[in-house]
């Protein structure tokens, strides 16, 4: 279908969306997105029950006492659940972890839950990233994961929560990495027996990695110990922020994503992880790939792009369904400047990709601004919509106007 601008109707700026689909009705999907467009920053809720053709705009309330929201993220479980986490703030800078849930198909939402309560500069929790269990042959079915970075001056670790009972409450933290280093956000992935999959990438003052711990038990305990390093996926070279090109300013964070073949193909079972990497000399989205979480192949560029190019904000999605690979990228492939958006697809477990532009328009990512733009948002995200079809959302300016929107495409 045509690209869809969600929020061109709307006031203000939209950024950092996150989408989720109905595996039973495709055609109803929620989107989330950092939303400017009542004044205070605020959390977007933009629903469609045509398959992304026309959307509605919803608020999300906010607890009482906090300034702002950003960085949400949104998963679906069954029958007709979407669970949407948070970060929110006061003007004393205090980072806190909440939730939504919808048991209508987005249509109404409970009040927000507290995840977990932060604490100023002292407990900073930042960056949530939510998963559901949706494995038919998983014991967990239904469980809620939400992983989140406590931030401090001179390091952060990832931390990871669970609800079962489709985020009306949360158990304790869990930490999954190491308190040294820096990490910015978490990355989950649900397994074809409900394996948890918890990645992230760490740098400082040891070498970047990509590391990842595993669940067996629903998240109630991870392995390896968190003293072992965790199980390691491959060793990183972080995209410079800002990226190396004239006229650009906007952050670029180095983040894992991850995926994991929950289908009946015969891919069944592999596990996918995915992020921006500079080891190169220019930012590419490289893969590596696994059995079983253990035991990772050598990292391999998929984007086929021109070298020199920027490509980078990579989400990763693998159908439930068929098995089908697909990661969006940004890049900056077609004029060394202007941002289009990119999906890489494989069609047999990772082995190729074939890659196709999914914006129409290449867009500048300073608007109409002079002064180039500090923040785009640091994620765009994608999802599978029965039967086997992408379901991307990202941010790109509107001319004439330059502000930000939240677009979908396939």
């Amino acid at each position: 279908m045509p690209v869809v601008n969600i929020t061109g109707a709307l006031g203000g700026n939209q950024f950092e969306p996150s989408i989720a689909v109905n595996e039973l009705l495709p055609n109803i999907m929620c989107v989330v997105a950092v939303d400017t467009s009542t004044g205070p920053t605020r959390i977007g809720l933009y629903r469609s029950i045509d398959g992304g053709q026309t959307w509605s705009t919803t608020i999300l309330s906010q607890p009482a006492g906090y300034a702002g929201a950003e960085a949400p993220t949104i998963d679906y479980t069954f029958p007709s659940t979407f669970i949407v986490t948070v970060h929110v703030f006061n003007g004393d800078n205090d980072g806190t972890i909440i939730s939504y849930t919808s048991m209508d198909d987005g249509l109404t939402w409970a009040p927000p839950v507290f995840v977990n309560k932060g604490y100023g500069l002292i407990v900073h929790n930042d960056e949530p990233y939510i998963a559901c269990d949706r494995t038919p042959g998983s014991p967990f079915r239904g469980n809620a994961y939400v992983g989140y970075t406590p931030l401090a001056t001179a390091a952060s670790s990832i931390f990871l929560q669970r609800s079962l009972d489709q985020g009306l409450t949360w158990q304790p933290p869990s930490r999954i990495s190491s308190p040294r280093g820096i990490h910015d956000r978490a990355a989950i992935a649900i397994g074809f027996t409900g394996e948890v999959y918890a990645g992230y990438i760490t740098t400082g003052p040891d070498s970047p990695y990509a590391l990842l711990r595993i669940s067996y038990d629903g998240g109630a305990t991870f392995q390896p110990p968190v003293s072992n390093q965790s199980t390691l996926i491959a060793s990183v070279v972080p995209a410079p922020s800002p990226l190396p090109v004239t006229g650009y300013a906007f952050r670029v964070q180095t983040n894992l994503s991850l995926g994991a073949d929950i289908s009946n193909g015969i891919y069944s079972g592999t596990v996918y992880a995915v992020w921006n990497d500079a080891r190169k000399g220019y930012t590419d989205v490289f893969m590596s790939q696994s059995p079983d979480g253990l035991l990772w192949s050598e990292p391999v560029s998929i984007t086929g792009a021109p070298a020199g190019s920027q490509n980078f904000f990579p989400s990763i999605t693998v159908s439930p369904f068929t098995g089908t690979v697909r990661v969006i990228y940004y890049s900056n492939q077609i004029n060394g400047f202007l941002l289009d958006v990119y999906v890489a697809e494989s069609f047999n477990g990772g082995a190729t990709f074939t890659n196709r532009r999914l914006t129409t328009t290449s867009f500048n990512p300073n608007g109409n601004s002079p002064v180039p733009t500090v923040l785009i948002g640091d994620y765009i995200t994608a999802y599978t919509q029965a039967p086997d079809n992408l379901a991307a959302v990202w941010m790109a300016t509107t001319q004439p106007t330059g502000k930000l929107d939240i677009y979908f495409g396939s």
